[in-house]
């Protein structure tokens, strides 16, 4: 997938999180998805992306989900 296409369906997700927040663990899951793909391609992640994935993760896993 160009990567052009998964930076703006990582932007749709971000949007997703604020618009559907009752879907927060589907959506950061899709977001995951998404960096590994970046990941696997060699890119370089953009650093508030991977915090932010840091703070889901510390979100999820501090409210015992």
């Amino acid at each position: 997938m160009a990567l052009e296409q998964i930076k703006a369906q990582i932007s749709l997700l971000l949007e997703g999180m604020i618009n559907q927040p009752e879907d927060e663990r589907e959506i950061h899951e899709q977001l995951r998805e998404k960096l590994n793909e970046l990941r696997a391609m060699g890119m370089p992640l953009p650093a508030d992306l991977v915090a932010l994935e840091k703070r889901l993760d510390d979100g999820l896993y501090a409210g015992g989900n």
